[in-house]
């Protein structure tokens, strides 16, 4: 590989890493602060220490996160140094608001963790964590506005090669920022959501400890309605994504969908083989009117086809496959969570039957999958181009010697990043009772301001 091909490995690397501990530094924080409020709302010790035990795992991730996102930072200079060049100034309101808004939260976050019991009105310890999770949205907002700009740059001009004239405001808000960070909190909060309910899922096909067994129906109850509930979001988001692709970026959505002539009732195609030469699509699942329709609620929508753009300047068409499977698995998760919420209605249904358990504990690895196909699905997408219309990625990578060398380094940290944090979390509560957890939380409680 040349040094264009390791850059873009290195960095899609680097990002498939990321956004598994950016996921849940966006999503935990509201879980153990819903958890917490239902304790107080209810009175109950399980809730309690259900929010206590996510909010202790989560300090482990966000530790992690640091680190993965300061390389993603470094690499920005060091792999693509014409970018940084030429745009560095116009980013660097949005990655400065990012770091401040983790500082934020990192201190919210340590007062939360060590004031459990020290407040004699316990919503006064459940406001603490609404700025952790203000703080971790708002750094997801941040950052996904860079990303934003490089896809639909504004609040610039272009002269001599450099951006100029610089409104960082405008180049901050730009138009697909407001899309875009929807759909990143969304799906960050229905991936936790499902990646908790499959841990419960999990204990529940393995415990048979009552107490321990009701600590996890609730805890399932909880995540798989919020799962629904964000599931949903994150359609809708979709769909919004879809309407201002079909707007602002055209050929990005004729390459999700290999749709290569302009025309109305234009089909939404999955999966299938394509034959370039010919245009072809073979063995793929056709729905008729589909695309036009999602691209603005009308099957009569003219659809812009491959064929209205310059060649240079398509994405890879493997993006398609990837569209493919991150619907697939979002709308596998809508569907189990939808089940067991139905089982919940209907009384005589059991919500923990064994078949679907083992559904609900396929669940988190599918929406995390999802993350990762929707993330490498924009950022190919966005191919050729580093800052769409403006900058190609052939031209904003290093030239440097010794990527070889340094890949393999980040390859071998990162498998010891996600080694080392599964390990962690998986001692940590291992060997861990519920039942003391409770025990010693009713203790506390009668004990407390004496």
């Amino acid at each position: 590989m040349d040094a264009v091909e390791l850059s873009r490995f290195l960095t899609g690397m680097t990002l498939a890493v990321h956004i598994i501990f950016a996921t849940i530094g966006v999503g935990m924080p509201v879980f153990f602060a819903i958890a917490e409020f239902l304790a107080i709302k209810k009175k109950s010790e399980r809730y309690l220490a259900l929010a206590k035990r996510w909010a202790k795992g989560y300090t482990i991730t966000v530790a992690v996160g640091v680190v993965t996102g300061t390389i993603i930072g470094l690499q920005l200079s060091l792999l693509w140094p014409t970018f940084m060049r030429i745009g560095g100034h116009v980013i660097a309101l949005p990655l400065f608001m990012e770091t401040f808004a983790f500082f934020f939260e990192a201190i919210f976050l340590s007062i939360y963790l060590y004031t459990w019991n020290r407040f004699k009105n316990q919503l006064t310890h459940f406001i603490i964590s609404i700025p952790v999770i203000i703080g971790g949205t708002f750094s997801a907002f941040f950052i996904t506005s860079v990303n934003s700009f490089m896809n639909t740059p504004a609040g610039m001009e272009i002269s001599n090669g450099r951006m100029v004239n610089v409104d960082p405001i405008a180049a901050m808000f730009n138009a697909s920022f407001f899309v875009r960070s929807f759909h990143v909190v969304a799906t960050a909060l229905m991936t936790m959501a499902f990646i908790l309910a499959t841990i419960a899922a999990f204990k529940l096909i393995k415990n048979k400890v009552k107490e321990d067994t009701i600590y996890h129906q609730k805890a399932l109850k909880l995540t798989m309605i919020a799962g629904l509930i964000f599931s949903m979001l994150s359609m809708l988001a979709g769909d919004l994504s879809a309407k201002f692709l079909h707007q602002e970026q055209p050929e990005k959505l004729a390459a999700y969908e290999w749709h290569f002539n302009t025309e109305s009732k234009a089909d939404l195609v999955l999966f299938g083989v394509l034959d370039e030469s010919t245009q072809e699509v073979k063995g793929a699942i056709r729905i008729p009117g589909a695309l036009s329709f999602l691209s603005d609620s009308s099957f009569d929508t003219k659809v812009k086809g491959l064929n209205e753009f310059s060649k240079d300047e398509l994405p890879p068409l493997i993006v398609h496959y990837f569209f493919d499977l991150m619907v697939i698995f979002g709308i596998f998760c809508f569907v189990v969570s939808a089940l067991y919420v139905v089982t919940l209605w209907v009384k005589k249904w059991n919500p923990h039957q064994k078949w679907l358990l083992y559904a609900i504990l396929l669940t988190g690895p599918a929406s995390m999958l999802a993350i990762e196909f929707g993330w490498f699905l924009t950022e190919l997408g966005r191919q050729p181009w580093m800052v769409r219309g403006i900058l190609k990625v052939q031209d904003a990578a290093t030239t440097a010697g010794g990527l070889p060398f340094v890949t393999l380094l980040f390859a071998l940290l990162y498998f010891v990043l996600l080694f080392s944090t599964t390990f962690v979390l998986v001692r940590m509560f291992k060997n861990q009772s519920i039942s003391d957890d409770i025990a010693k939380l009713q203790a506390e409680r009668r004990g407390e301001f004496q």
